[in-house]
């Protein structure tokens, strides 16, 4: 098995549109988030069950219930960067106006994870005086993001 770095991992934001919430932006509108950001975590939650059954031994099972999938990015603010950008314009803003599309593509290019979510969290402009600006945000997505294969890898989509 190959050991690929995070850095080969992509992920993408594109602005969500009330006014068509279910239509998906093209591969153009998609903008990278990656100037900057030094470290992106995983930050999906999990919410789980336990039960025993009377066809077992009567032992706890564990069923994951709902999985709440996104990440959390780390870095340095950039004025100038577009990403960066439309999650800076939505940081006094509330409720559907959080929402962006959000595309993640594994780090071998072979397959992404696509679906609405929210971005909270925001940081622009934070830190002590003798630092850059700092920025981070954490993107959750609404629902269990589409899984599909990456049939023509584009570098840089």
């Amino acid at each position: 098995m190959a050991r690929l770095k995070n850095a080969l991992r992509k992920h993408y934001i594109a602005p969500w549109k009330s006014e068509t919430p279910d239509t998906k932006p093209s591969d153009k509108e998609y903008l990278p988030l990656a100037k900057y950001i030094v470290t992106v975590s995983d930050e999906s939650d999990e919410e789980t069950d336990d039960e025993g059954f009377y066809d077992g031994d009567g032992t706890p099972e564990e069923t994951v219930i709902s999985v709440a999938a996104g990440y959390s990015f780390e870095g340095y603010h950039d004025i100038t960067d577009a990403a960066q950008k439309l999650i800076r314009d939505m940081k006094y803003k509330i409720g559907e106006d959080r929402r962006v599309w959000f595309k993640v593509v594994s780090s071998d290019g072979q397959t992404q994870w696509e679906a609405i979510a929210n971005v909270s969290g925001i940081k622009t402009g934070d830190g002590d005086a003798t630092e850059f600006e700092a920025f981070e945000c954490t993107i959750k997505w609404i629902s269990l993001p589409k899984e599909t294969k990456v049939s023509d890898v584009v570098p840089g989509v």
